[in-house]
């Protein structure tokens, strides 16, 4: 193996993120290259940095085919990330590669760094290009040396995956195991669409399902332009949007608002998100979706406020009233399942997961979070390692304590969304999940299902934990049940993870079950996660 190893550090398309994001990724190759030198290697950059842009980042797919062009097709690379990045930017590269690749990320949650790594990751075991992975916090810890110290060596660097088995549905109740098997069968019977706006948000090959993986399945999908979206948002009159707004109020959902549209949330910016939201649900029922993505990155920042507030919304069955045609209120109790960023692993999830709990009698809100961090806690009657789950900007208000009266709507951070709108913001509230994540991998669709809980912690704590992340968005401080911090990080094939309440573990046992029925009726290899047992 040649003695130079190519770091290539993908990044944002977003001019802002990189440039913001830049000291942290800075940091973390420098102590990524010390660590390489420890091992007798040494570690170069596959491209300059750009003084121009003032960061050193891959920032687009051509400029990442032009990186990889430079680099020898049989040298080890590594592919480092402090902050999230469009893993498309880098994929062609990697895919041509024929030397070792090692995704490397530091253990903070400052920028979404580790986000990025699990959707890197996600893609590469969807497009079948081998590759190892770590993470480290301060990269002279046993665990990565060592790990490094084998790659350079041409090894394997082997994570413990022994909480993966096959999901066992046998050990599930028969009246369970059947709400799986309905729901299986009804998608294959009369079949479901997912409305996706625009497809392929970030650079996220993973999530996007060819119609190949789901028409099988009885899922087919309605491809929407963004576009159509904002037309139709010019049909809602301002008085919908008002009683949109008004209904929140009266529900005593608190917006942060302030006079200067680029640093603070407005009114005109929810206005704008409330006639999306009607349009949206409009949409939804005009093209007779089961659910719906709004990708909203990248085509509509620049022309709307974000989605988020309107995803929170369609998320939960308690939401404002939307009328349609002949002036009847569409779904009038329902939930309209959101995937955020057009995920569609996290759309066949969704629609399951809607079917399933509303068949067991269960609320069927639920929502995607980003894998984001997480730190071991003690306090209290609880030790456990506890990761924080924190979406860019919604979750339904059904998952807070509170509901609409402790949600919070704060401006999304400008470095992401020029536009600024609203989140659905605020600390979800303790008790029993089933968490699950839909990928592809060896050309085949998998489905990962684990339990789990969204615990209480200190307020100062909570805090703490919002700080050193992203406070502006929803937090979820979850604690897996059977999986560790590194086994989660090995086996998830995805940055997105997929979240729903049950009543308590038996109940949720019985949810994960059903789902699992599903899944496997629908084709999909199914794997428990951890303890999963009643």
């Amino acid at each position: 193996m040649s003695q130079d190893v190519y770091l290539v550090a993908s990044g944002d398309l977003r001019p802002a993120a990189n440039e913001e994001g830049w000291p942290a990724q800075r940091a973390l190759e420098e102590r990524l290259t010390e660590a390489v030198a420890r091992e007798g290697r040494s570690l170069r950059r596959a491209f300059a940095v750009d003084e121009r842009t003032g960061h050193g980042f891959v920032s687009s797919q051509r400029m990442g085919m032009d990186v990889f062009g430079g680099v020898p097709r049989e040298a080890p690379v590594i592919v480092a990330t402090a902050v999230w990045q469009y893993s498309h930017h880098v994929l062609p590269g990697l895919r041509r590669h024929r030397g070792p690749i090692l995704t490397v990320a530091n253990w903070s949650g400052q920028w979404p760094g580790l986000v990025g790594l699990l959707n890197l990751n996600g893609s590469l075991s969807k497009a079948g290009v081998p590759y190892e992975s770590l993470w480290s916090a301060s990269f002279d810890d046993a665990f990565f040396q060592d790990g490094l110290r084998r790659w350079l060596a041409g090894e394997r660097v082997r994570h413990d995956v022994s909480h993966v088995r096959p999901f066992d549905v046998d050990g599930v109740d028969e009246a369970a195991r059947a709400v799986g098997t309905s729901v299986a069968e009804g998608l294959a019977e009369r079949m479901a669409i997912l409305g996706v706006f625009d497809e392929g948000c970030m650079g996220m090959y993973n999530a996007i399902l060819d119609d190949e993986v789901l028409n099988g399945m009885g899922v087919y999908k309605e491809r929407l332009s963004q576009s159509a979206l904002v037309a139709e948002m010019r049909k809602v009159e301002d008085e919908e949007a008002a009683a949109v707004r008004a209904w929140l109020d009266e529900r005593g959902m608190t917006f942060h608002t302030g006079p200067d549209p680029a640093k603070h949330l407005t009114d005109g910016q929810i206005h704008e998100q409330c006639k999306m939201y009607v349009a949206a649900a409009r949409m939804a029922e005009r093209f007779g979706c089961d659910a719906i993505g709004i990708q909203y990155q990248q085509g509509l920042k620049e022309m709307t406020p974000a989605s988020d507030l309107v995803e929170g919304l369609l998320n939960d069955p308690d939401r404002p009233p939307v009328r349609g045609e002949g002036g009847v209120v569409i779904r009038d109790g329902e939930a309209i399942p959101h995937f955020n960023e057009v995920d569609e692993g996290a759309a066949v999830d969704a629609l399951v997961t809607n079917r399933v709990w509303s068949s067991l009698g269960l609320d069927p809100s639920t929502t995607l979070h980003d894998v984001r961090w997480g730190e071991h806690f003690a306090g209290g009657s609880l030790e456990a390692f506890v990761w924080v789950f924190e979406i860019s900007g919604s979750v339904p208000a059904s998952h807070l304590a509170g509901g609409y009266a402790e949600a919070e709507g704060n401006r999304q951070p400008a470095v992401y969304f020029p536009m600024g709108g609203s989140t659905l913001s605020g600390v979800s509230k303790p008790g029993e999940i089933v968490w699950s994540r839909v990928y592809v991998m060896d050309g085949a669709l998998h489905a990962d299902v684990g339990l789990g809980r969204s615990v209480a912690l200190p307020a100062e704590e909570v805090r703490r934990r919002r700080e050193a992340t992203t406070p502006e968005w929803p937090i979820m401080n979850a604690v897996l049940y059977g999986v560790s911090r590194d086994q989660l990080m090995a086996q998830h094939k995805a940055n997105h993870v997929q979240v729903a309440y049950a009543p308590d573990r038996a109940a949720a046992f019985r949810a994960a079950g059903a789902k699992a029925a599903a899944f496997g009726a629908m084709g999909m290899r199914v794997h428990a996660c951890g303890e999963v047992q009643p």
